[in-house]
């Protein structure tokens, strides 16, 4: 099995990067592994092709959209025929009230929707909602969480040690770039996740000035965490009891754990929510969906492309091709190939594995087997470097997956070839670092 040759791909980012900051249209592009990313030229299905004529099982997706799959046929068609009719109007279109009738036909907590065009604006979107339909202005979100990166989205998403994040009782409130407002974090309390009691003290002493709880339903940003049995059913209980509004975060989540998104799969409802990535398959697209009351609380979504008619085509498209039967059982079923596979090659070589899975996505990481309760725990766990120096080297070897995070995607064009692809892959990446 060989090593890759990139040497076009890096030449390409040092001409770039004299042109364009970074050298890429965003940061995410940038591996913390590589001294330079892999310049695609086009894909195809579950596969990437880069400037030095190599080819990649491709498991990152554009970061989580693609779980149609590249160029699927589908989606494509779709948006073919609506450009010929036309790309932007700032008017409705008769598939704009098809597309909103069909959300809040399969999403549970959409009784009314709106739409933006990335996860941080759905997310911008849905705190405004909570904090004017309350009349209240502090949010509480959970450690490690990511809305997205405006100024009070990006507040402690990440930490470099257990010790920057201070006390577990009064986390502290981590900000993370230049230039970020210092009182971006004012009105947001930021709790352990997966932490009844602690929600609850908090909830109690300050329900009064609460507009809602944040949070992804499962924490597959950082980590992955997954919900402790009972926890989001509780969070429920817990808002509902102090009058506080429930936001679940279903960028990530959203049509990859089930039409319905994490909502449908663990029978939870919020009071709002947001999809995006997955919703439209690599074209522009979010979505806020919400308790008729709350959407229509005079909060008037703007914004020059929001609807649009390519994305609308794109997002319905996407849902014909997910609606089809046995979609979700096919991605499980790959999906447990790979959970089985990482078991098999942590008991060969003697390492800890971990390895999960729900619908279309797949959780692996190092140093850990069993679940992690909160981003704490799972820093203090997680070996991080190995995730690093693995996925750096299967890149080199024809499989790309996520960066540091250990969330890796499926889509409806991965098949059972490119799972056994990958295990080899695996094996032979794995022998070399154990060795």
């Amino acid at each position: 099995m060989e090593k890759f040759c990139t040497e076009k791909s890096k030449a390409l980012h040092e001409e770039t990067k004299k042109y364009l900051v970074d050298g890429v249209g965003s940061f995410f592009h940038i591996t913390s592994y590589g001294e330079y990313p892999i310049a695609i030229t086009h894909a195809k299905g579950s596969r990437l092709y880069d400037v030095d004529g190599n080819e990649y099982i491709d498991y990152v997706l554009g970061f989580g959209p693609m779980l149609c799959g590249h160029c699927n046929p589908t989606v494509d068609a779709a948006v073919k025929a609506q450009i010929d009719k036309g790309t932007h109007f700032s008017a409705p279109t008769e598939d704009l009230l098809k597309l909103s009738k069909k959300l809040t036909e399969i999403i549970p907590s959409a009784e009314s929707v709106t739409f933006q065009n990335s996860g941080t604006e759905v997310v911008m979107t849905a705190m405004r909602l909570a904090r004017a339909y309350t009349g209240r202005y502090k949010i509480i979100k959970f450690e490690g969480q990511y809305h997205g990166w405006s100024d009070e989205e990006k507040i402690s998403i990440d930490a470099k040690s257990i010790e920057e994040m201070g006390d577990r009782e009064h986390p502290n409130k981590i900000i993370h770039t230049k230039g970020q407002r210092l009182t971006s974090a004012d009105d947001l309390i930021v709790l352990p996740w997966n932490d009844l009691d602690i929600l609850e003290r908090y909830l109690q002493e300050q329900s009064d000035e609460i507009a809602a709880v944040l949070m992804e339903p499962v924490m597959f940003d950082s980590g992955p965490i997954l919900p402790k049995p009972g926890y989001l059913a509780g969070v429920r209980e817990l808002t509902e009891k102090y009058n506080v509004l429930l936001i679940f975060d279903e960028v990530i989540t959203g049509f990859r754990l089930g039409l319905g998104g994490a909502q449908g799969y663990y029978g939870v409802t919020p009071d709002i929510s947001t999809f995006a990535k997955a919703v439209s398959n690599g074209y522009p697209f979010g979505v806020v969906a919400g308790k008729y009351e709350i959407m229509n609380c005079g909060i008037h979504s703007s914004g020059t492309f929001n609807g649009n008619p390519v994305g609308t085509a794109a997002a319905l498209a996407v849902i014909e091709e997910l609606s089809k039967p046995g979609t979700y059982e096919r991605m499980e079923h790959l999906g447990q190939m790979l959970e089985d596979g990482f078991r098999e090659l942590g008991k060969k070589f003697g390492i800890k594995i971990y390895a999960r899975h729900m619908a279309s996505i797949f959780i692996l990481f190092f140093g850990f087997e069993e679940d992690t309760d909160d981003f704490r725990d799972w820093l203090g766990k997680a070996d991080i470097p190995f995730y690093r120096e693995f996925s750096k080297r299967m890149e080199q070897y024809g499989v790309r997956l996520t960066d540091r995070r250990g969330r890796e995607y499926l889509s409806v064009q991965h098949t059972e070839e490119d799972i056994r692809r990958t295990l080899e892959v695996a094996e032979v990446v794995l022998s070399e670092l154990v060795s």
